[in-house]
């Protein structure tokens, strides 16, 4: 089975996901390597786009993975979700010493994923966490070589939260109708 990284109860609306609370998983600082780890997990080869939009479940708000968010990623030891590097970036998650080792291993590179060797994993591991409805893997190519992919960095995003405050400041943004007459 692949191992799994920020599947947390708060972001599923099952209960007793693999990886507990976000709350309990959250540092006052990172792992010195983070932003290379943040990188490498951006990278990953991204199972199935879901179209919607989500929110970070520790302080309410957007952030620059919220569209997507719970898209299943992986580098074919790991799965995790698309906006699990917010996670990592923002509030400094406690990541797992084999994922660590593993990552530091390949020197932050993403691997391409070898289907013979991947396939019954994903089978194995997409029912864990609740994705039973894409077993089968579908890919026959007998490598997938990583996507190269514009990722939004988080200063890029908050840069762009911060046009758009200026832009659209708070009230009114018409002059006051005139009454209708009766």
């Amino acid at each position: 089975m692949l191992g799994l990284l920020g599947f947390y109860d708060e972001l599923d609306r099952r209960p007793g996901q693999p990886n507990g609370s976000v709350h309990e998983a959250i540092r006052d600082t990172g792992e010195p390597d983070e932003a290379e780890l943040v990188a490498y997990l951006d990278a990953g080869h991204v199972l199935i786009d879901v179209m919607e939009g989500g929110h970070d479940v520790v302080t309410g708000r957007a952030h620059r993975r919220s569209a997507g968010c719970s898209s299943p990623v992986t580098d074919g030891t790991w799965l995790w979700r698309l906006d699990f590097p917010h996670y990592v970036e923002t509030h400094h998650v406690v990541l797992p010493d084999r994922f660590l080792e593993h990552v530091r291993g390949l020197r932050y590179r993403m691997p391409p994923l070898v289907t013979a060797r991947f396939r019954p994993l994903y089978d194995e591991t997409m029912p864990v966490v609740g994705w039973a409805s894409a077993v089968p893997w579908p890919v026959t190519t007998a490598v997938v070589e990583p996507e190269v992919r514009d990722v939004m960095s988080r200063s890029e995003w908050d840069a762009t939260v911060l046009a758009q405050a200026r832009n659209r400041p708070h009230g009114a943004w018409t002059r006051p109708r005139k009454p209708r007459r009766g």
